[in-house]
Parts: C-alpha cells; sequence; structure tokens
C-alpha cells in the first residue's frame, strides 16, 4: 500500500511540475522602422518560447531567416547584410519576470509585469529591462511587450547607401500564447 500511494506522489508531483512551464513554437515577434524614405517591418510567427510560471524564466528563440517582409529585394538585405543570417542565424532571449509574486497564474487577469534578461542578436549580448503583460485566460497564457532596439547597439552595420533609410531604432513587438508543456 505504501508503494502505491508514494508511486502515486511521485506521478502527480511529476504532473504538477510539468505544468508550472509553458510553451509555444509559433510566437510572434514584429520589428518596426519608418523614416521619411522608407518604412521596414518585419514578422516572424515561427518564434519559440517557454515560460516557467514556478520560476518566471522565459526564453525566446528566432530564427532570422524567419522574419518575412512584404519587399523580397528588402527581406534579402536583412538576410545577408544587415543581420548576416548564415553567420548569425537567430536572436535569443533569456530572462525572467522580476516581479513573479504580482501574477496570480490560477486567476484571469491582465498583470503588468517587468522582464530583465539577456538579449542576444548579431553575436552581441545585451542586458535589457522591458515592460510587459501577462494575460491568464482559460484560452492559456500570453505574454506581451514593446520595446525599442537599436541596431548599432547589437554591431549591425547600416551601408551609408542607405543609412538615411532605415531607422536608427527599431520597435519591437513580442506576443506569446503559451499552452502547458507537453499537451
Amino acid at each position: 500500500m505504501k508503494k502505491i500511494v508514494l508511486i502515486s506522489l511521485l506521478v502527480l508531483s511529476a504532473f504538477t511540475l510539468k505544468a508550472q512551464k509553458y510553451i509555444t513554437r509559433n510566437g510572434f515577434i514584429q520589428f518596426f522602422g519608418e523614416t521619411q524614405f522608407e518604412t521596414i517591418k518585419a514578422d516572424n510567427n515561427q518564434v519559440a518560447s517557454i515560460l516557467d510560471t514556478q520560476t518566471g524564466e522565459m526564453v525566446f528563440q528566432a530564427l532570422m531567416k524567419s522574419f518575412h517582409f512584404e519587399k523580397a529585394l528588402m527581406e534579402e538585405h536583412f538576410n545577408e547584410n544587415f543581420v548576416e543570417s548564415d553567420k548569425y542565424p537567430k536572436a535569443v532571449f533569456k530572462g525572467k519576470i522580476t516581479d513573479l509574486s504580482t501574477v496570480d497564474f490560477t486567476k484571469s487577469g491582465v498583470y503588468n509585469v517587468q522582464v530583465e534578461g539577456e538579449l542576444n542578436l548579431h553575436n552581441v549580448t545585451k542586458k535589457i529591462t522591458e515592460p510587459g503583460t501577462i494575460e491568464i485566460s482559460d484560452k492559456g497564457i500570453e505574454a506581451k511587450s514593446n520595446f525599442k532596439v537599436i541596431p548599432e547597439d547589437y554591431s549591425i552595420e547600416i551601408p551609408s547607401v542607405v543609412r538615411d533609410k532605415v531607422a536608427k531604432e527599431m520597435d519591437v513587438t513580442v506576443d506569446m500564447k503559451y499552452t502547458p508543456m507537453g499537451k
């Protein structure tokens, strides 16, 4: 009888630990920049991310070649000349929700949070702290944030010939819709 209770507790605790991690493989990241000469907008709907609701840890990984532009030539220049996607194939963010105690993952609602971590882009890692929201609903967990990235901070060189056409900073939108890991 003790063995059955022990096995039951182990199975239940394994299920509980699994339920604390949420995942998406089709998260969304967009960047947008505008000058008087050009609007640059790219979307990526293939972002992988894991959220641990117990610790607040978050990891995002975006393949650079999965960013798509309206103009094929712009996408080609982005991959070949700016972010050098063959050499630096992905962007990675590793961080955590710093005010996790303000989020009740058992109660529907929208919670304002701060996320702090390191963004690695173009083989340059920078510490960032940004605001975001966590929305809990019967559909799952949705994490959103908007922030700015300056390409030069990540050693992304903009050729002088197009320098005036490319915004000095890009607005980044993140939207992750998580489901429990293992489902």
